[in-house]
């Protein structure tokens, strides 16, 4: 048996293999900032523009100087400022400042939950506040601790040019938020229409604002089995800040993850690619590139998405508390001698993913494994590093499904092929269910699903031509996670094919090593940076001209073949071997033309990343078409506020509304209105994200229409509503503890007198709120003040305002008495 080398495998090289120049000198970073207050200056002006960017952004969209400034003092001094001095201590390195920022912010967003937890389930929120303040006690008062206010020495200075380049992307993803923000609004009745998955993530901030451990709040006593670290995170803001939940989740909360995000995102990749520059290339990757889009029309095909995402709060967040767990797996894995702080700190990055997002952990799990699998053979021991790191991976990810999800599956379940089947349904507009498309239908889908990823990706394959780059544990890493994703996309199956999450947790890793694979490929060949923005360019046009002259629309019309979806492909096929043909006509070398078509193939996916992030609209459509009326009606924002400020956290409620507006028959469960404007939980009130709902779903059914499956609580709400009497009352008080009814007055039985039994305690628009009476009174009858509040109710409900109209503001009820 061959000896193993003497080498020590942490020395062996892996980000530092890579194509990319090695970084550069700390001697040399930072002459491209002139000197004295001038160069200082200069050095902060990409900061500068990224904030007045934001600013101006949320100013145009709502949001008042008091919050936006409040919010920032709350990320500043009670997120990024302690979390950056626990990464000094921790982990420490001489990096520069925007990387030692979005690492401080990420590990500041960690210990919040942390400290948030606890605080809420003693009764005491505020507590979370102890943190930062310890943090600064300790850092103050520990004389070996304060020499972390000063960043470590040698200290890295970045480049003013790639500082700028990390700037315009941020920026980027700001102007981008403005689509989200347009189709989203903070005030009725532009609120209505918001996207249908939100007053889902509302009413799940709501509360963790006020109950730890969780629940679902629409269906009083439903465990929640959801990562929702992301809302306690937003309870928490709220609570310091005072800023109310729905502006926190419509506008403000992910602008810092996803500024922190990129900048974490970046330092991985300088880690993988070697350099600052492969790192940014990376980082641009992952945020304006996609699968390549050739139809017309609405239906695309593709197992890749975006990382950055608002309408899913949670996939941000899980993405941004991932990038330090790689990235400190990365520098375990590269350093000789790795200090015992970075162990801390991958255990407090890996409880908080945990819970953030149910995706991640399962494909770290994965590429640790193939990173075992692959030092293993290679060295024929197994590394010491990685196993510890898999374990403790495991670890979280057994406790989180056990204690943070319950055991439960969520609705999913093994289904090959089952977003395949979707998607041919949507690309074609097939009828039926997805369980009947046929399997040589879905295999064509995967394959097409294949051949956009290795378009988008095909840098990987640079890789080959070096078998050592291609087995270091950076690549390894990553190769193992995107092969994991997608045998989840192709065998796992959901009903709001949720599988889809897989890809986009590990793609920005997998954008890194295409980039490196691409740079290798490109420095052998000798291509200038003019040549490669010259192929890029072509692959753009080409793209975009191959979309129009094909002409195929989605969903296919009647009578065409599903053959005709890959038309577009085969002719950008041919383009592509046309154009080898030209290189090599030109008597271009085999790896330039190879580098050169490699630069186009790639970009050719850039006009459908911007299309799906860039037009007004994407962010706010909902899922299942246009809503013939708007998901809360008039005056449900006003009574849900005022139910919020006149009840307690604890009493519970009943509600009438079931279904989204217009979407009745059959019902479509996701309304979550009510427990999301007054933050109180709800008897039933939608019924669709539930693990048992999810977990009950038949083949061919849709999960959003099946019915509730406690009959006898569905009837028992609701005949209170439809047909009010002394029984129906006292089941709902005895035997279900509700308090409160929170009533749409257009949905209730003709000739019902919920006063008869209930105190209307406000009304406006459409909606009343209404305080059941207590046993006591029930049982006296309270003849005359019964008969006193029918008369004034009545008057309320009848008397015409000055136009003749049922008035729509509150009723001056509100002063009776509880």
């Amino acid at each position: 048996m061959a000896e193993a080398p003497s080498t020590p495998r942490a020395a062996l090289p892996s980000a530092t293999s890579s194509p990319f120049p090695p970084p550069e000198p700390e001697s040399g970073a930072g002459r491209a900032v002139p000197r004295g207050p001038l160069g200082r200056l200069s050095a902060w002006l990409p900061a500068t523009a990224v904030l007045s960017c934001a600013v101006v952004v949320l100013g145009l969209h709502g949001v008042s100087a008091r919050d936006m400034s409040v919010f920032g003092l709350y990320v500043a001094l009670g997120l990024a400022l302690p979390g950056l001095l626990w990464v000094r201590l921790l982990h420490p390195r001489a990096r520069t400042l925007p990387e030692e920022l979005a690492l401080g912010v990420a590990l500041g967003y960690a210990l919040e939950l942390l400290a948030y937890l606890p605080a809420r389930a003693l009764g005491a929120p505020l507590l979370v506040v102890a943190w930062p303040l310890g943090t600064y006690a300790v850092f103050l008062a520990v004389p070996r601790l304060r020499r972390h206010w000063r960043a470590a020495r040698p200290a890295r200075r970045t480049p003013l040019g790639r500082a700028w380049c990390l700037a315009l992307i941020v920026i980027c993803l700001i102007l981008w938020s403005a689509g989200f923000f347009a189709a989203n609004a903070l005030t009725w009745p532009a609120i209505a229409s918001s996207y249908v998955d939100l007053p889902y993530h509302l009413a799940l901030a709501g509360e963790l604002r006020h109950h730890v451990p969780p629940v679902v709040p629409t269906v009083a006593g439903e465990p929640l089995a959801y990562h929702w670290f992301v809302h306690a995170h937003l309870a928490a803001a709220s609570w310091v800040t005072g800023i109310e939940p729905l502006v926190l989740l419509y506008r403000l909360a992910l602008l810092p993850m996803l500024a922190a995000l990129a900048g974490c995102l970046a330092a991985v990749g300088r880690r993988v690619t070697g350099s600052w520059t492969g790192g940014l290339i990376a980082l641009a990757s992952t945020v304006f590139l996609a699968a390549p889009d050739l139809y017309l029309g609405t239906a695309e095909v593709s197992a890749w998405g975006g990382t950055q995402s608002w309408t899913s709060p949670s996939q941000t967040f899980g993405a941004l508390l991932f990038a330090p767990v790689v990235l400190v797996i990365v520098d375990l894995l590269g350093d000789r001698r790795p200090a015992r702080g970075r162990w801390v700190l991958l255990a407090v990055m890996l409880m908080a993913v945990m819970g953030a997002k149910a995706t991640y952990l399962p494909v770290l799990v994965a590429g640790l494994v193939a990173v075992v699998a692959v030092e293993t053979a290679r060295w024929f021991s197994p590394p010491r590093r990685a196993l510890a790191a898999l374990g403790l991976t495991v670890a979280c990810l057994l406790v989180a499904h056990v204690v943070l999800f319950g055991g439960a599956r969520q609705g999913l379940v093994f289904e090959p092929l089952s977003l395949m089947r979707v998607t041919w349904q949507d690309l074609t507009g097939a009828g039926g269910a997805p369980e009947q498309v046929s399997w040589a239908a879905a295999l064509s889908v995967a394959a097409l699903c294949l051949l956009c990823g290795l378009i988008t990706w095909c840098g990987v394959l640079g890789l080959l031509a070096g078998p050592r780059r291609l087995l270091s544990p950076p690549v390894v890493l990553a190769l193992g996670m995107n092969a994991a994703a997608l045998a989840a996309v192709f065998l796992l199956g959901h009903p709001g094919q949720s599988q889809g999450y897989f890809p986009q947790a590990s793609y920005p890793y997998l954008a890194m090593v295409a980039v490196a694979g691409a740079a290798y490929v490109v420095r052998r060949a000798g291509v200038t940076v003019r040549a490669m923005a010259c192929a890029a360019v072509a692959g753009v046009l080409a793209a975009c001209a191959v979309r129009l002259l094909c002409g195929v629309r989605t969903p296919l019309g009647s009578g065409q073949d599903g053959l005709a979806l890959w038309l577009p492909y085969a002719v950008l096929l041919g383009v592509v071997l046309l154009v080898v043909a030209v290189l090599r006509v030109a008597r271009q070398s085999g790896v330039r033309t190879c580098a050169l078509v490699m630069c186009m193939v790639t970009a050719a996916g850039t006009p459908a990343a911007w299309v799906a992030r860039a037009l007004p609209g994407t962010y706010g459509s909902p899922v299942a078409g246009p809503a013939p009326a708007p998901d809360v009606p008039e005056g449900g924002l006003a009574a849900g506020r005022w139910l919020r400020d006149h009840s307690d956290p604890g009493e519970l409620v009943a509600t009438n509304v079931h279904c989204r507006l217009g979407y009745e028959s059959p019902c479509d469960s996701r309304a979550f209105w009510a427990a999301a404007l007054s933050e109180r939980r709800m008897l039933v009130e939608g019924w669709a994200y539930t693990a048992t709902n999810l977990d009950g779903r038949r083949p061919g059914g849709r999960v959003v229409t099946r019915p509730f499956w406690d009959r006898d609580r569905l009837r028992a709400n609701d005949a209170v509503f439809e047909r009010p009497s002394a029984g129906a009352v006292r089941r709902l008080r005895e035997r279900y503890g509700v308090r409160w009814l929170f009533v749409d007055e257009r949905r209730t039985g003709p000739g019902s007198a919920l006063e008869t039994f209930a105190d209307l305690r406000f009304r406006t628009g459409d909606f009343g709120v209404y305080r059941l009476w207590p046993e006591s009174r029930a049982q006296s009858g309270a003849g005359g003040e019964r008969s006193l509040s029918r008369t004034a109710q009545t008057l309320a409900r009848t008397s015409p305002t000055a136009d003749g109209s049922r008035p729509s503001g509150p009723t001056g009820l509100s002063h009776l008495p509880a």
